[in-house]
């Protein structure tokens, strides 16, 4: 299969093997990636019953060198998370924050156990990194930044996704949820996160690029393992209740809106330190004019992004930020920033779908049960 995009985007090192297996490959925060292979449906819900293999290699791998302790330090006047006390092998979600308390990009932060010249390793979002990436230089002090595009991030993911990694190193049968372990598959060297970005149990696996294609295709030779592209990454996301940079997270947007108070622990949200400390503490201490919520539509044809609510006054309500069908749960899901007075379970809005309108329903999330191993 032929891809007009070549010439105009990056590539990742699986774009040869994409194209071999028939992807349809679109422009993407600046890649050609893979949007699906035999269909966003039946890849979607592969991935629910057994494994799918995604290429994330567009993601920003980037190490923070120097020593532990002080770069820890560092990092927490960036992020308004616990980075301090995560201990060696684990991993924790994350975000940094501008001056007006807004998200800048949500990311994965990881406390390294091998080399102790590179105690923290951050994933952030492709259309971001670059953003990210001089955001930490010019807020951390005596810390060596390094944007590691030498290296390829896979995610397996799916309920049979650790049985299928595990035949390859036992090891990583042991982990869970949040874990990070170096082991060798199939001779190579890949570092394994016991994580994801779909609601089910597996891995996302750093393996160096030129590597990265051989460890796919022993993946993708299990039986259980099938290739998907970035529609089905994004329903799965919605179906669990995530948030997508751009969508649910701008830098207009503070971690409280967005709901993740959650990622933010104790200490940090009674301390502070962190840029836009003060508005997030005064946003938590006052409340919010406005959250994310879950959106269920009454009829069957979904409400997308951008489409505008109103309540039954025919007064602004909110915004919709994601929005499309939930082939898991057979139905039109969305999520959208609405007015703080209306986000109660079961209150009912209007929706404006180019012209029409639409009743949605405010709805618990997610939407399906997540499926992490904890």
């Amino acid at each position: 299969m032929s891809d007009p995009t070549r010439d105009s985007f990056h590539t990742t090192p699986l774009y040869d093997l994409h194209l071999e297996l028939g992807g349809r490959l679109v422009p993407f925060a600046g890649y050609s990636m893979p949007v699906q292979y035999e269909g966003v449906v039946a890849e979607h819900n592969h991935t629910r019953s057994a494994a799918s293999l995604f290429d994330v290699s567009h993601m920003g791998i980037v190490e923070l060198r120097g020593d532990a302790e002080h770069v820890g330090s560092e990092l927490e006047k960036v992020l308004p998370s616990a980075i301090k006390t995560l201990k060696p092998g684990r991993q924790r979600y994350s975000f940094l924050t501008n001056a007006r308390g807004g998200v800048i990009d949500d990311l994965m932060i990881t406390r390294t156990n091998v080399d102790p010249g590179a105690p923290y390793v951050a994933v952030l979002n492709a259309s971001r990194k670059h953003v990210d990436i001089d955001h930490l230089r010019a807020n951390l002090e005596s810390v060596e930044i390094v944007y590691r595009d030498d290296l390829a991030l896979i995610a397996l993911q799916g309920p049979r996704a650790v049985e299928v990694l595990a035949r390859l190193n036992p090891a990583v049968a042991e982990t869970k949820f949040m874990d990070v372990v170096v082991v060798e598959l199939d001779g190579l060297e890949c570092a394994v996160s016991r994580s994801g970005y779909t609601g089910e149990d597996g891995c996302e696996i750093t393996v160096a690029g030129d590597e990265a294609e051989h460890l796919a295709r022993v993946l993708l030779a299990m039986p259980e393992v099938r290739p998907a592209g970035l529609g089905a990454r994004d329903t799965l996301r919605l179906e669990a209740g995530l948030c997508l940079y751009g969508h649910e997270l701008t830098e207009d947007v503070t971690p409280v809106e967005a709901d993740l108070v959650w990622a933010m622990q104790k200490r940090r949200r009674e301390e502070g330190g962190f840029i836009g400390a003060d508005i997030i503490q005064a946003q938590l201490a006052n409340g919010v004019g406005r959250v994310r919520v879950g959106l269920r539509p009454t009829g069957r044809r979904p409400v997308r992004d951008g489409s505008i609510l109103t309540d039954a006054d025919a007064e602004s309500a909110g915004i919709v930020t994601s929005g499309g069908f939930g082939p898991t749960i057979d139905a039109p899901v969305a999520m959208g920033l609405v007015r703080s007075d209306l986000a109660e379970i079961g209150t009912t809005l209007d929706a404006d779908v180019r012209g029409r309108t639409e009743q949605v329903i405010v709805t618990e999330l997610p939407f399906v049960q997540q499926r992490y191993a904890r």
